[in-house]
């Protein structure tokens, strides 16, 4: 479904990503690892439009999207749920959640309603303003704002981030049934040990550069893993 082949990215002169390959799935939750400043925020934001790469390509669906407007990305079928969630504080939950849906303003309706499905807290704060929900309540909605686009793939950006570990759980018990639901993943976590246990296939980013890629399970087993990032 997504394809990054040997992007370099950059802030201004300080180089982040130094060709940086990897495949996501169709149907897969793929997940990106790795310590704080390793780049992997740098490669989401990418994938979304909002850095452009040095050299190097993406393609999605089999079409090439390094280059095109965020807002073109998010119609093609790409959303992405930005670390600290970015939500509209003085909104409603409603009107947050129709912000998602600007590129599907005809299909509203009935993404609503699947949202509240998934999202029933959602459903009872519809008319409450984002700015006053608890944090685990707020990365609930900014992911449901995320798939009010019919995403093909959502990406995640920290979605653990901040949360305490019951909720922590939550989040991860959502992103499964999302997946299960039909929607790719492309997840990027700190939680090491929840992002393996779901992801399909996962990379470890350090310094800018993938340094190990393997099937999720298998790099829970892994000694260089289990010593840098579970503690074991």
């Amino acid at each position: 479904m997504l394809k990054i082949n040997k992007i370099n990215v950059s802030y201004g002169k300080l180089q982040v990503l130094w060709d940086v390959s990897f495949e996501v799935n169709k149907g897969d939750i793929t997940a990106i690892i790795g310590p704080n400043g390793a780049g992997k925020t740098t490669i989401l934001r990418t994938i979304a439009g909002l850095l452009k790469p040095l050299s190097g390509s993406i393609t999605f669906m089999n079409e090439k999207i390094d280059g095109i407007p965020p807002n073109k990305i998010v119609k093609r079928g790409i959303s992405l749920v930005m670390e600290g969630r970015k939500l509209f504080p003085k909104m409603t939950v409603l009107e947050n959640l129709e912000m998602g849906a600007y590129t599907k303003w005809d299909e509203r309706f009935d993404m609503l309603e699947k949202i509240f499905q998934i999202f029933p807290i959602l459903k009872e704060r519809k008319n409450q303003l984002a700015g006053t929900l608890s944090g685990g309540e707020q990365q609930m909605l900014a992911i449901a704002r995320a798939l009010m686009s019919r995403p093909k793939l959502l990406m995640l950006d920290e979605p653990s981030l901040g949360l305490a570990p019951k909720l922590v759980l939550q989040i991860f018990d959502l992103v499964k049934e999302i997946n299960d639901n039909g929607v790719t993943i492309l997840l990027v976590e700190q939680n090491v040990k929840h992002a393996l246990e779901l992801a399909s296939k996962a990379y470890v980013l350090e310094n800018g550069r993938i340094v190990l890629e393997g099937k999720g399970d298998e790099l829970l087993e892994n000694e260089y893993v289990k010593k840098a990032y579970l503690g074991i």
